[in-house]
């Protein structure tokens, strides 16, 4: 599906109180294919979410040496990832090495998912998302752990004022963004 019809469809779900407000916006390279655009949702004319992977790489990297450094995360290691970096290295690496290079593994891994978690979507990924939004039901695209699915629910038409006002708690515990459209969808009641 194209994306202006992507954006139709997805524009004509949205909530009347919140209809011209909240804008889906994806730029594209006619010439680079190969070339990744930018994908966006705005709010009031203001960029709220901006998916591009354009920095992600570094955003990657950031996030790992951010959690590296900060000696307030506690990052269990187990006795089995122990032992696989053992057999990895046959047994040449001295043991206190081995519990360095067993949470540095362990932490690459945590920022990889922290960074997913914080939506750095490329368009492409929007695309996926907003199809998956469009041939599911509102109640999947609410219990999903996906933020976006989540987003583009609170926002949808089909849900009603009472869903709206029962969700206050599960919002707690979700990404700040979602929290973000929550917050405006409330204000719309």
């Amino acid at each position: 599906m194209s994306w202006s019809k992507l954006k139709k469809q997805l524009e004509s779900f949205l909530c009347p109180a919140l209809d011209g407000r909240v804008e889906y916006s994806a730029t594209g390279y006619r010439y680079l294919p190969d070339k990744s655009g930018i994908c966006y949702i705005a709010v009031d004319k203001k960029n709220v979410l901006n998916m591009s992977d354009i920095t992600s790489s570094i955003r990657w990297y950031q996030t790992e040496q951010e959690i590296k450094n900060d000696s307030e995360i506690q990052i269990p290691i187990s006795d089995e990832e122990i032992e696989a970096i053992r057999k990895d290295t046959k047994g040449n690496v001295p043991e206190d090495r081995l519990k360095v290079i067993a949470r540095n593994r362990k932490i690459s891994e945590y920022a990889k998912e922290l960074l997913s978690a914080q939506t750095s979507l490329s368009k492409s990924n929007f695309i996926v998302v907003a199809n998956t939004f469009l041939s599911s039901s509102i109640e999947e695209s609410i219990e999903s752990n996906d933020i976006l699915l989540n987003i583009l629910a609170l926002v949808d038409r089909r849900v009603g004022k009472k869903r709206i006002l029962n969700m206050a708690e599960k919002m707690k515990v979700k990404h700040p963004i979602v929290q973000y459209f929550y917050e405006l969808r409330l204000s719309t009641l």
